[in-house]
Order: structure tokens, then sequence, then C-alpha cells
């Protein structure tokens, strides 16, 4: 059997596994498993399934996810949400759109002490649409902006994502964490945009918010910044740490996670409850992405066995001789997948394939990385299998339909086209700040 057909139909058997939801660890392992059994034998393919999980789960590099998720955890028990939110509205309300304007760069903040998407889409969906509804906000906006904002959480550091992408493809982790600041700002800022222009041409889509007084408005906002300062702390701490080589990611996880801890038992609002709850859904979601990259490391192991790098980089020099063309290939690729994968299986799916044309092309891999991330929260949001929509939904029950949520995000995911054309066409959005180190 050819290389290129053992690599496609290995790919095949995962996705129809995957299908038929198979959790997709398991999936790429028992694929990977029979693969190598029929490349080499059964001694072979048992040795490799014996000694991944301990190689894997004993890297050290690793463990900067749970220490991330730790932060995140304790900040959303600690109430830095809710301050987020209500800073946001005393700066953005008065805006067309002001609390979806709101919304958006709350998201953005939180983005600074929690590295998951989902998560985020859940703190904000909670604080911000009971609050959009009660001002006659339509539905689809009110719902789309959480779900869409929570994506900025996978570019603004510490980003979970990131750091797998980082380790797989054997990149600088600090650069990369680095080079998510800039497109996230960007992202953000064109989010703001189409919110306010939509606002503006169609007010019944976003009714004004009556505020006080100009001098109450700005008492209030002042007010409001006394409230964040624990966000401040943690962006110094984490990514100035990180910027100025003071500590390396597991060591920032780890600062930050202490640090969100002390925050929150200074400003008293973090609870021996919550803190229990903190580190159980550390530990959960730290079990939940180990078991998917145990599997995602026996799957590369076939493919470094069957060829399938050497045969996809000679591929790359037969046809895609211009880097945009693979660019534009490997996009269509990830929007696709998107529609079907979750974005820790889609990014360990595609490393062992991508990053290697990439490198013989001797493109950047940190600005792939960046591309490889806005991919995967595109995916977030498109049907049928778009997390955070889900997770918005699940928030507000049974109120409001889920083809309104699909149908709030496509003004998001237009947003998304004029991101990405940005990002392909100038590198550097991306590449200043971590080259600037």
């Amino acid at each position: 059997m050819s290389t290129l057909t053992l690599s496609l139909g290995s790919l095949a058997c995962i996705l129809l596994l995957i299908g038929l939801r198979v959790p997709i660890g398991v999936s790429m392992a028992s694929v990977a498993f029979f693969g190598v059994w029929y490349l080499r034998d059964l001694n072979v393919a048992l040795s490799v399934l014996r000694d991944t999980p301990f190689v894997f789960a004993a890297s050290w590099d690793l463990s900067a996810i749970p220490m991330f998720l730790l932060m995140g955890a304790v900040a959303g028990n600690s109430g830095i949400g809710t301050a987020l939110f209500r800073a946001a509205v005393a700066w953005f309300g008065k805006l067309p759109g002001g609390l979806a304007v709101a919304t958006n760069w709350a998201s953005a903040g939180f983005g600074a002490a929690s590295g998951s998407s989902i998560a985020a889409a859940a703190v904000m969906a909670r604080l911000a649409i009971p609050e959009m509804l009660k001002h006659k906000y339509d539905k689809g906006l009110a719902t789309a902006v959480c779900a869409s904002g929570g994506t900025l959480d996978a570019l603004i550091p510490p980003s979970i994502t990131f750091v797998i992408y980082g380790i797989f493809a054997e990149v600088s982790i600090v650069k990369l964490l680095l080079a998510g600041i800039l497109p996230g700002i960007l992202t953000a800022t064109v989010y703001m945009i189409m919110i306010i222009g939509r606002a503006w041409l169609n007010p019944s889509l976003a009714p004004p918010v009556e505020f006080p007084d100009r001098a109450a408005m700005w008492r209030e906002r002042w007010a409001s910044l006394a409230e964040i300062w624990p966000i401040v702390v943690l962006i110094l701490g984490v990514i100035g740490g990180l910027y100025t080589g003071i500590v390396t990611p597991t060591e920032g996880g780890a600062a930050g996670a202490l640090l969100a801890v002390v925050i929150g038992l200074i400003q008293g609002k973090l609870r021996w409850a919550g803190l229990v709850d903190s580190f159980k859904d550390a530990i959960g979601t730290t079990s939940q992405l180990f078991f998917v990259g145990i599997g995602a490391v026996v799957y590369t192991k076939f493919l470094a066995l069957a060829g399938s790098a050497d045969m996809f980089t000679a591929l790359i020099g037969s046809w895609a001789v211009d880097p945009l063309l693979l660019v534009i290939g490997v996009s269509v690729v990830y929007l696709i997948l998107g529609c079907f994968l979750d974005p820790l299986g889609m990014i360990l799916l595609t490393i062992p394939v991508f990053v290697p044309m990439f490198a013989a092309l001797k493109m950047d891999l940190v600005w792939f990385g960046v591309l490889v991330v806005k991919y995967i929260g595109i995916g977030l949001l498109t049907p049928p299998v778009g997390f955070n929509v889900y997770v918005v939904k699940n928030a507000v029950g049974d109120s409001i339909p889920l083809e309104t949520i699909f149908r709030g995000c496509f003004w998001f995911l237009l947003c998304e086209v004029v991101v990405m054309t940005l990002l392909i066409a100038f590198p550097q959005i991306s590449l200043w700040l971590p080259n600037s180190m």
C-alpha cells in the first residue's frame, strides 16, 4: 500500500469513527495502533501504545496547560468577568450597540485571565445576554457577540491552543503567545466597527441605553476601573513576565494561577468552595485535553513511520511553489474541518501534516500558528458543530432558537474574512511583537 493511500485512508477512518461518536483520542489512537501493526508488527504497536501516555504526560512544557486552566478557573470563580463587563459597559455603553460592544471588549479582557474560548463564551453569556435582552437587543446579536467574543480568548494570552501548537510544531511558545496579542485586538476592533455600524444603520437592533448625567457617568467610569485591577496584575504578571523573559510559559502559568488565587483571597471573593471547584475544573479539562493529546501523539508516530511528512513535503515541492496557494489550500481544509471537529482534535490532526509543508517552503511557523488558531476560532462559530454557539445556547435555554444564534454569527464570520485577509496579507501584524523581543 502506498504512503499516500495509507495516510489518506487513516485520516478517513478517523473521521468515520468521529462521525460514529467515538471519542477523538480513541479514534486517532486506534487507527494508529492498527497502522503501526500493519507497517511493523504487533509488538511494536503495543510498545507505542504502552510508552506514549507516560512520555506525553511527563512533558515539562505541557505543565503550562493545567496552570493556565487553573488560572482561568480561579479568575472565573473570583468575579473577574463580572467586573470586566461592568467596566466595559461604563466605557462603551453610550456607543451605538454599546452593550454588545462592551461584551466584545469584556471578552477580550477576560482572555488575559483565561485561555479557554468555551469558558469565556459561557461566562459572558451568563452576564451579558440577560442585560442586552432587558434593553430589547436583537436576540441574534446578543447571543452571537458572546459566542464570537469567546474566540478572542484563544488569541490573547494565555492561550491553551498556542501552547499545544507550540509543543507539537516545536515552535517557541513565548513567541506564539505574544504573536496573538495584536491579531486579538484587531479582531475585537473589527467586531466593534461592525456592531456600531449595524446599530447606527438600524437602531432597532440595539436600542440606546439611558445613562446618568455626564458627571455621574464619568464617576461610574472611574469607579469601574478600580474593580478591574486584578486583570491588570494578571497581565503584568503573565504577559509582562513572558515578554521580558523573566518567566517561561510554564512558570508564567504557575505565577498566574498563584496571582489569581492571591487576588481572589485579597478581594474576599474566592471562598474555599470556589477554590475547590477551580481545581476540579482545571483537573477535568486537563484530563480531557491530555486524553486527546495522547491519541494524537500515537497517530503522529504512525504518520512518521509511514513517511507521510516526507511525502507531503515532496508533494508540496511539485505543485505548491507559491506560498499563497499553500495558505489558500490549508485555509479551505481548516474551514471544512472546523464544521465537524472540536478545536483540539482539529489542531492535533493537522499539525503533523501541515507544519512540514510550511517548513519546506521556509514560511514562518509562528505566523502559521496564528492563522491556525484563527481558523479554529472560526470553527467554533460554524454549523453544524459550532461549540461556542452550543455553549451560548445552553446558557439561554429554549428562549432563543439555535438557528437565531447561528444567523447572528454570520455577521461576525464576515468580519473574520476581513481579519484573515489582513493577517495573510500583512504577516507583520502577528510577527512584530514577538520579533521585537
